[in-house]
């Protein structure tokens, strides 16, 4: 069974840091791509960033330059380095995982954890 576990969130004061993790199990994705997405309360999900599986990245807008994705394919783990965080960053994180090539779409994702919650702080 696949399944990929989150960490690392909490709440940070606007200008903090955190690194998220992605944990994955059941299936090796170092063939995969992997993305990170965000839910705000009242918002749809959001296209944060994706890492393929030769680690070239995309990222949203809204996080480009403060935001870093990595992965360690030994450890089938991912992780989002998050830097000069804003209130708008506030929501709750989720990775998941794609077969072929990296998309920005969230309906092309599979494996959905529970997500780890960020809250900044003004």
């Amino acid at each position: 069974q696949v399944q990929l576990v989150e960490s690392g969130g909490g709440l940070v004061p606007a200008g903090g840091s955190l690194r998220l993790s992605c944990a994955a199990s059941g299936r090796t994705f170092s063939n995969d791509a992997m993305g990170w997405f965000r839910q705000a309360p009242g918002k749809t999900r959001e296209f944060v960033a994706t890492i393929g599986w030769s680690g070239d990245t995309i990222y949203a807008a809204s996080v480009e330059g403060r935001f870093t994705v990595s992965r360690d394919n030994a450890k089938n783990t991912v992780y989002l380095q998050m830097n000069s965080l804003k209130p708008d960053d506030t929501g709750n994180y989720y990775c998941a995982y794609k077969s072929g090539a990296k998309s920005v779409w969230s309906n092309e994702y599979r494996g959905w954890g529970q997500g780890t919650q960020v809250t900044v702080s003004s």
